[in-house]
């Protein structure tokens, strides 16, 4: 099932599949990119920050980032 980054619940990983193109690059410095596994470790209330882990490194993402990245969540 697909899913925004931001929606993901705690502990969910998967697999990104898509990146909005005018992030790419920025994300790609942190380890961001199509096919690489992700899992959600926290995410803040009222719009805030979401912690995920990409390649064993612990990486802050905004809200407006987190939700345009597309995530193949495993069940």
């Amino acid at each position: 099932m697909e899913k925004k980054l931001y929606e993901m619940n705690y502990g969910e990983e998967g697999i990104v599949k898509s990146i909005d193109e005018s992030l790419k690059l920025k994300v790609a410095g942190m380890g961001i990119r199509v096919g690489k596994r992700i899992k959600m470790m926290t995410r803040q209330p009222m719009k805030g920050p979401v912690v995920v882990v990409v390649d064993e490194a612990d990486t802050s993402l905004g809200m407006g980032v987190a939700d345009k990245i597309i995530v193949e969540v495993e069940k």
